[in-house]
């Protein structure tokens, strides 16, 4: 599915790498703040349409520097040599609202900003994480004219380490002990693979028997939907979420510049499940050159037909957004 694979790499040398966020609302503050303790870049380039706030983010950034990384405000020139560009701007979800309510708005938003960033970072890897995510990773991808590898969306990323956090809690371990993954739309349409979920190397429902635990389908379906009403459940609280998804961005930003060919759960695009040209999140080994596809899942009948009506789902919100 993925070209370009012998692309050219970005460099890995903390000293010389710089990554651009744009958009400094509270998940692009919170992303450059993670990469900033992370100490992986030299340089963050903060690139926002309200220029005070994008100077006063890299100056407050600055003072809590922990290495030789630097932050600073910048235009879109500024792009040029990044090894990464982070897009985090849109209009935020607010209380009630699905995620692809906001397609539309922020599919506009999408046709300004990329088209700038491809003309100064034609080399970059694009990492998409404004809603809805899976939507705006295939505009992202038509609007820049870079190779599939090249444009990330941040996916499941977020559903899966909420379901894995959620089902150890259940289970009162730690989510290191657990191998499990959310797939599909970064949404309502999200599919558990539950088939291949398994804690401490053993099938899920080997597990409940060995550890006397109640294989309970009905809390099984409850965990899920935690995980996927999450954010809602956030947005309803403090009015939107930013640590969780900043987290997710620096595992895929890490995976990206030391070149580990992690396997992390992004949004890329291509046919899935029957369904032609659309971004959807499976499994993806991610290193040095971008986004690469990995064997496919062996999921059960159910998961497979999930699976086919969430990418039905995002390739209906396409359509009627008429990109082409």
């Amino acid at each position: 599915m993925f070209q370009d694979t012998k692309s050219q790499a970005v460099r890995t040398d903390a000293k010389t790498v710089k990554v651009v966020v744009v958009g400094v609302g509270s998940v692009g503050s919170a992303t450059a703040y993670t990469l900033l303790l992370s100490g992986i870049v030299s340089e963050i380039v903060l690139i926002d349409v309200n220029k005070d706030k994008a100077e006063g983010e890299s100056m407050d950034l600055n003072h809590a520097a922990p290495s030789n990384t630097r932050s600073r405000a910048g235009e879109y020139p500024d792009c040029a040599g990044a090894a990464i560009v982070i897009v985090t701007c849109g209009i935020n979800q607010k209380n009630g609202q699905t995620r692809m309510d906001l397609a539309a708005k922020n599919a506009n938003i999408m046709l300004e900003i990329i088209p700038n960033v491809a003309k100064y970072a034609p080399d970059t890897i694009l990492l998409i994480a404004t809603n809805p995510v899976d939507v705006l990773t295939y505009i992202s991808y038509k609007a820049s004219g870079f190779p599939l590898s090249r444009v990330i969306g941040s996916g499941t990323v977020l559903d899966t380490a909420r379901f894995k956090y959620i089902l150890g809690e259940h289970f009162k371990i730690s989510s290191d002990s657990i191998e499990a993954c959310v797939i599909g739309e970064h949404g309502d349409s999200g599919v558990p693979v539950w088939s291949l979920t398994n804690i401490d190397g053993m099938k899920l429902r080997d597990y409940c028997e060995k550890a006397n635990h109640i294989f309970d389908q009905n809390a099984f379906h409850r965990i899920f939907e935690q995980t996927r009403d999450a954010a809602y459940d956030i947005i309803k609280r403090k009015g939107y979420t930013s640590y969780g998804i900043a987290v997710g961005l620096l595992r895929i930003v890490k995976a990206i510049l030391e070149d580990t060919g992690s396997t992390l759960t992004v949004s890329t695009v291509g046919d899935y499940f029957g369904v032609e040209q659309i971004a959807i999140s499976v499994p993806t080994k991610l290193n040095r050159s971008g986004a690469h596809q990995v064997a496919e899942l062996s999921l059960d009948e159910k998961e497979i037909e999930l699976m086919e009506k969430s990418a039905s789902q995002i390739k209906s919100v396409i359509e009627h957004l008429e990109i082409n």
